[in-house]
């Protein structure tokens, strides 16, 4: 069972914990907090097999959604990614901010900045990885968390970054040891990239807050380097 429907589990024990405490204060019927625990239970079950905890990582979103602080920490996250991809010439085919909207344009996963990765794909079936470009790439994955690092001082999200990037590099079977290098190596570059251009950032952080399209979140960036 993923991480997702567990957080549904231990969330729907701790509310039936809850109202079974209350309950009598307020005339809660005794049955009804069982009720809706083993129905959330099952719904969670049902999701973790049968959809692979989308439905739960739909419905959590959603919740963190009405939090303003966390949509801020997204959209800072999501922008890292999209603006060290586009200075390191990698295409951003797309973005979303939450499970919700990734799910109505047809992603899976929480959602986040989509990029083109064709090059990378061809190199990967083909046994034959750049190094260069995997490099950019590495770069790109470790943006987002790093973005969050710079603004928070601590990292929420990023780990399908960090998975992904991982995978990537044991197609080089590179020891333990150098892929730990290559973290932090990414993540220093990403860091450098995203300082060196923080009023473009902090437009872009807006820009993308406001679900700007791709094609105005580059040409801001443009302009904004230019100035």
């Amino acid at each position: 069972m993923n991480q997702t429907a567990l957080n549904l589990i231990a969330i729907s024990i701790f509310a039936m914990t809850v109202s079974t405490i209350l309950g009598p204060l307020v005339n809660l019927p005794p049955a009804l907090p069982a009720i809706a625990t083993f129905t959330v239970l099952g719904l969670a079950t049902l999701d973790s097999f049968t959809w692979q905890g989308r439905g739960g990582t739909i419905v959590l979103g959603w919740l963190a959604s009405f939090s303003p602080a966390h949509r801020a920490r997204v959209a800072r996250h999501e922008a890292g990614h999209f603006l060290v991809a586009q200075q390191l010439g990698i295409p951003v085919t797309g973005y979303t901010l939450s499970a919700w909207e990734a799910f109505r344009a047809g992603q899976s996963g929480q959602g986040g900045v989509q990029f083109d990765t064709q090059e990378l794909e061809e190199q990967l079936q083909q046994k034959k990885l750049s190094v260069q470009l995997v490099d950019r790439y590495c770069t790109v994955w470790m943006a987002g968390g790093v973005a969050e690092t710079l603004a928070y001082k601590t990292v929420e999200g990023g780990n399908d970054d960090l998975q992904k990037l991982r995978t990537t590099l044991a197609q080089l079977r590179l020891p333990d040891s150098q892929i730990q290098q290559k973290e932090r190596w990414a993540a220093l570059q990403a860091k450098n990239l995203i300082e060196q251009n923080q009023a473009v950032y902090d437009a872009l952080v807006a820009a993308m807050e406001e679900r700007r399209s791709v094609e105005d979140c580059r040409q801001l960036i443009s302009a904004k380097i230019e100035e």
